[in-house]
């Protein structure tokens, strides 16, 4: 079975968003990594790209708060989701990471990756449904600044799984919850994902995985469940 054709015979394909379809990964990093570094105090680790695909990558928002602390030694009272970003608490410190990713988003825009508009494009001939599973909060924010929005039947974010009592990844809910949305069975729908949690969620809940190498590793995304590693999206169109 070539990447080619699973892509072609799925009943649907669900895309991760940051890192897969746009290129908000990296602006992910960059607001994780100036959180933790006004943050942490000067005698603990600073907060490296290894703690972002280690740590917090594909997760929500509030985990990865938590597993960055935890690997400091570090304890925070979780407060609630109203914090103000400058509460010493969780919730707070996520709500500031937040503030960051706006901001870079509402300033710089969203770089689209090429070869995934082009598979976008490609699938949306065919018309295979498909849908957005992304931890982050903002993925309606996203898709709209980079003009995809109305591509996508279903979008499952961390808004809908906090609305509807979701796990968040590496459980398989929200996945799971998208392919409910669309009618379709997981045996029969591809994931594309580039993090570890996320592949670990789409081969939890039965799904065909494609892991999208953006800086994790072919043997971590395979470790993780992935059936093929790819560098781009248009790998599949070849």
């Amino acid at each position: 079975m070539t990447e080619r054709v699973a892509v072609q015979q799925a009943a649907a394909v669900l895309f991760d968003l940051d890192g897969v379809l746009t290129d908000t990964a990296a602006v992910h990093r960059r607001a994780w990594t100036t959180l933790f570094t006004e943050f942490l105090p000067p005698q603990v680790a600073p907060f490296t790209d290894d703690d972002y695909y280690n740590l917090v990558d594909g997760k929500p928002r509030i985990d990865g708060v938590r597993a960055v602390l935890s690997s400091r030694g570090l304890r925070l009272p979780d407060g609630t989701v109203d914090d103000v970003p400058e509460a010493a608490t969780v919730h707070g410190l996520g709500n500031r990471k937040n503030g960051r990713f706006t901001e870079i988003v509402h300033r710089d825009g969203v770089d689209v990756f090429d070869g995934s508009l082009r598979l976008v494009n490609a699938l949306a001939a065919l018309r295979i449904p498909m849908g957005v599973v992304s931890s982050s909060r903002n993925a309606v924010l996203v898709l709209d600044t980079a003009g995809l929005l109305d591509r996508f039947a279903v979008i499952v974010d961390g808004a809908v799984a906090e609305r509807d009592g979701l796990a968040g990844k590496p459980d398989p809910a929200m996945f799971l919850a998208a392919a409910r949305a669309l009618g379709v069975e997981p045996t029969e729908t591809i994931v594309i994902e580039d993090a570890v949690s996320g592949v670990e969620a789409g081969r939890r809940g039965g799904f065909r995985v494609i892991g999208v190498d953006r800086g994790t590793g072919p043997a971590a995304l395979r470790a993780a469940g992935a059936d093929v590693v790819i560098g781009d999206l248009a790998d599949l169109l070849t």
